[in-house]
């Protein structure tokens, strides 16, 4: 095992102290914590904190809102665009130019790599890109036989949601940002042979001066007029957003469930069933936790070990993934590949939690 380790990161986040903490516990010595903002404006403090063979883990830039800033301008310049005013608490704002700026500094961070051939990175940088371009991670998911939902392409703003649906004979679909994380952003569409349309997201539409701004809620909102269905849309589409088939997860009681696989080494282990009552499962939206293995039985047990082994073959160069996946009748479908999806907090698979597998297995 090697013992330095480095982390791309921002000092203090709970992803940090958790990986000390996992350090501590094998009595390996702290990890040293580069920055994310202080990299950005200084690229050689990579090369310094390197100069020791080890083990480099890139965390995402988005606990520091200076780094994101930073990337936000870099992908404006990048795409030509006017800079934007930092985004407000929550605000959904330019993903696609914050995007251009980490693809950017993830082609930089690669190339540095080539030149410290003695670091080991967890998750390659170009990895790490692919599985934040979400359209294009389910893209490359399908072309290694991954099972996924249906693709239906990119939406560009309310009218071509219409004609989307009407092309392709849908009363539901899910619109995903192409490069949104934590269900930020995502819409659960329907609508009746009536034409009444419902609209269910995590983001809260803003309309001021003109102005239409989209923002990150815990309290999912629900829109059902033609006004505010097409402003969300439009305003979505703007920084790129894509359709999916509507996939019905299955139930638990009252409420359903997908569920969180995290490979490690390319092999599944940590498991989760995120169970909720509404569209989006996610954790942090106050759904709760559940044991997969007293939901699933033998058959749909093995379809997820399955699916998510297929899956991280897809990313070779990947140590440390997370899966989000719907199982139903011995079938799993991969929703999403996350880069950073370890972030589990308490969550053991054989005895440990992530962090210290992930360290285990390096």
């Amino acid at each position: 095992m090697h013992t330095h380790l480095t982390l791309l990161a921002t000092q203090g986040s709970k992803r940090v102290r958790l990986m000390q903490a996992a350090r501590a516990q094998l009595r390996l010595p702290p990890a040293q914590v580069l920055e994310w903002r202080d990299w950005l404006a200084q690229p050689a403090l990579l090369e310094h904190a390197l100069r020791q063979p080890g083990l480099l883990k890139i965390e995402p830039p988005g606990d520091d809102t200076a780094a994101h800033l930073l990337l936000l301008q870099a992908g404006c310049r990048l795409l030509e665009r006017p800079p934007v005013a930092a985004p407000e608490h929550g605000e959904l704002l330019a993903m696609d130019a914050w995007f251009a700026g980490f693809t950017s500094a993830m082609t930089a961070l690669a190339a540095q790599l080539l030149e410290l051939p003695q670091t080991r990175v967890f998750n390659a940088p170009g990895e790490i890109s692919r599985m934040t371009d979400k359209l294009a991670c389910q893209r490359h998911l399908a072309a290694h036989g991954v099972p996924i939902p249906a693709l239906l392409g990119p939406v560009h703003g309310y009218e071509h949601l219409q004609s989307l649906l009407h092309q392709h004979d849908l009363d539901r679909l899910y619109l995903k940002p192409r490069y949104g994380s934590s269900a930020s952003g995502v819409v659960a569409y329907r609508r009746n042979s009536a034409g009444r349309q419902q609209a269910t997201t995590s983001a809260a539409l803003s309309r001021a001066e003109g102005r239409t701004r989209l923002f990150n809620v815990k309290r999912m909102a629900r829109y059902e007029t033609t006004g505010d269905i097409a402003a969300l849309v439009d305003a979505l589409a703007a920084q790129e957003l894509y359709a999916e088939a509507w996939l019905n997860k299955p139930r638990c009681g009252d409420s359903h469930y997908d569920l969180r696989v995290v490979t490690v080494a390319g092999q599944p282990a940590h498991r989760v069933a995120r169970i909720g009552d509404r569209m989006m499962t996610n954790l942090h939206l106050d759904n709760r936790r559940g044991d997969a293995s007293g939901l699933l039985n033998a058959a749909d047990l093995a379809a997820l070990e399955d699916t998510a082994a297929l899956a991280a073959r897809a990313f070779p160069a990947s140590h440390v993934t997370g899966y989000d996946l719907v199982v139903r009748h011995g079938q799993a479908h991969v929703l999403e590949a996350n880069a950073f999806g370890d972030l589990l907090p308490g969550l053991l698979w054989q005895g440990i939690d992530t962090y210290t597998a992930q360290l285990a297995h390096a």
